[in-house]
C-alpha cells in the first residue's frame, strides 16, 4: 500500500513516518511536495503522488497568530483539507485527516464524543471546524481524527518549553483551570497504525462504521500545571539537573492569551476502544517514554 503522508517535519506526521516504516510504501510529502497554503496546487501535486492511502496531519498550528492570520489559516486548515478530500474521493483513495479539541468550547467537564456540537472559540478551532466539513462534505472514505494536547521529546511544544524554563528559572508559573490529556505524538501515531492496519475489513468499512470521526489521546487526565510538574519530577527522576524550584499553579485570567482556549479538553475514547479495538496508555505512561527519549537525546 502506497501511503502520502503529509507535514512530515511536524510532530505527528515525523511520529508516522517512524510507525508506519516497513508496514506500507511511504511517501514523505512536505512542503515542497504538497504546499496546503496553495490548495489549487493539491489536485496536481496528487495526480503525480497516486496514493492507495492519505494521511493529512499537516495544519496551521499557531493558535494565537492565526487571530490576526485568519485567511491564511483558513486556507491551511479548511480549504486545503477540502482539496485533498475531493481528490481522495474522486479516486476512491481513504483519507485520515487530523482536528483538534479546539473545536469545541471547552464548557462543562463531561469528555466530549464525537457526536457533540462544535463551537470554536478562536480562529483555530474554527478554521479545524471547516476543514473537518470540508472532509466530510467531500464523501469519500475519510477518517477524522480529533486529538488534543500534542507534543514530543523535540520539536516546539509544551512538554519542550517547561523542559527548558525548568532550566533557567527557580519559578514556574503555569495554567492549572483547562484539563485534558497530554498525549505525545508517538501515541497518536501509534494508534493510527493500529486502526489502519490489516483486519480483513477493508479501510471505508472501517471509517464508515466510526461514522468518519474519532477521539485519539492517552486516557486519564490533568491540567497544564499537573503536565508542567510531571515534567519536571520526571526529569529530575532521570538525573537532569533543573533551577526550577517552585511551579504556582495560575488561573487562565492570570495567563491572557490572544487566542481563547478551551478550559476542558477531555475527550471520550469510547468510539476508538469499541470500535477500533484500541487502547491508548495513560498520559503518564506516555510522558514516561518521551522523557526517556528527551533525556537520552
Amino acid at each position: 500500500m502506497r501511503v502520502v503522508v503529509t507535514g512530515v517535519t511536524g510532530q505527528v506526521g515525523a511520529a508516522l513516518l517512524s510507525a508506519l516504516a516497513g508496514l506500507v510504501e511511504l511517501v514523505p510529502a512536505d512542503r515542497s511536495v504538497l504546499d496546503l497554503a496553495r490548495p489549487d496546487t493539491i489536485g496536481p501535486a496528487l495526480d503525480r503522488l497516486l496514493p492507495d492511502l492519505l494521511i493529512n496531519p499537516a495544519a496551521y498550528t499557531a493558535v494565537d497568530r492565526a487571530e490576526d492570520e485568519r485567511e491564511l489559516a483558513f486556507r491551511v486548515n479548511a480549504e486545503a483539507p477540502g482539496a485533498i478530500a475531493r481528490w481522495a474521493a474522486g479516486h476512491a483513495v481513504p483519507l485520515v485527516h487530523f482536528s483538534t479539541d479546539y473545536v469545541f468550547d471547552g464548557s462543562g467537564s463531561r469528555p466530549w464524543r464525537e457526536v457533540d456540537a462544535p463551537r470554536p472559540l478562536s480562529v483555530y478551532g474554527a478554521s479545524k471546524l471547516g476543514g473537518e466539513t470540508a472532509v466530510q462534505a467531500a464523501g469519500g472514505p475519510r477518517l477524522i481524527v480529533r486529538t488534543q494536547w500534542v507534543y514530543a521529546a523535540s520539536g516546539k511544544n509544551f512538554f519542550n518549553t517547561i523542559d527548558r524554563l525548568a532550566r533557567e528559572r527557580k519559578e514556574l508559573r503555569v495554567v492549572a483551570d483547562q484539563f485534558g490529556a497530554p498525549t505525545s505524538a508517538r501515541v497518536i501515531a501509534e494508534t493510527v497504525a493500529s486502526i489502519i492496519g490489516p483486519n480483513g475489513r477493508s479501510l471505508a468499512e472501517r471509517f464508515a462504521a466510526a461514522d468518519g470521526i474519532v477521539n485519539v489521546a492517552a486516557t486519564g487526565e490533568t491540567s497544564w500545571h499537573g503536565f508542567a510538574v510531571a515534567i519536571v519530577e520526571g526529569l529530575r527522576a532521570r538525573g537532569v539537573v533543573l533551577e526550577a524550584e517552585k511551579i504556582v499553579a495560575i488561573t487562565t485570567a492570570d495567563y491572557p492569551t490572544r487566542a481563547k482556549r478551551p478550559a476542558n479538553s477531555r475527550l471520550d475514547l469510547t468510539r476508538l476502544r469499541e470500535i477500533f479495538a484500541v487502547e491508548p496508555p495513560s498520559w503518564q505512561q506516555a510522558l514516561a517514554v518521551e522523557l526517556d527519549r528527551r533525556v537520552s537525546a
